[in-house]
């Protein structure tokens, strides 16, 4: 039988769950207004998936990233004659990340990264503190 998990444990996965999060935004924020020649090349925004897992050992939940998917909106064509990467109509494909929505989605991935590493910092002090007790 797998030994149960620790708060640590939990907070860790949730932190890397997160980071996750904020380097697929990264990355949507690095492409935005990036152009292709067609449709199938352009870049498209993309999102992780989580999923919630369950130790029955401890009875507590984490999440995980299991993977990482594209989503959001189909690149849109614009007419642009003169950009290199025109096709023979002279229009290209622009990503269509949602900026603003991207970068709110790197708030809320920092802030919950950060309130996971005030759990852990919370339970080692009284960890520790318990240590001190025993003296």
């Amino acid at each position: 039988m797998p030994a149960p998990m620790s708060i640590f444990e939990v907070s860790g996965r949730a932190m890397s769950a997160q980071l996750v999060r904020m380097n697929t935004t990264a990355s949507n924020l690095a492409n935005a207004g990036a152009v292709a020649t067609t449709q199938d090349t352009a870049y498209r925004t993309m999102k992780p998936v989580f999923r919630t897992s369950f130790d029955a050992a401890s009875g507590l939940a984490t999440v995980d990233a299991r993977e990482v998917v594209k989503a959001g909106e189909a690149p849109a064509k614009r007419y642009d004659p003169s950009n290199p990467l025109a096709d023979p109509e002279g229009n290209v494909w622009e990503a269509a990340v949602d900026e603003p929505r991207e970068l709110v989605d790197m708030l809320d991935a920092a802030r919950t990264y950060q309130n996971n590493v005030e759990v852990m910092s919370t339970a080692k002090s009284l960890i520790t503190e318990t240590l001190r007790l025993g003296r």
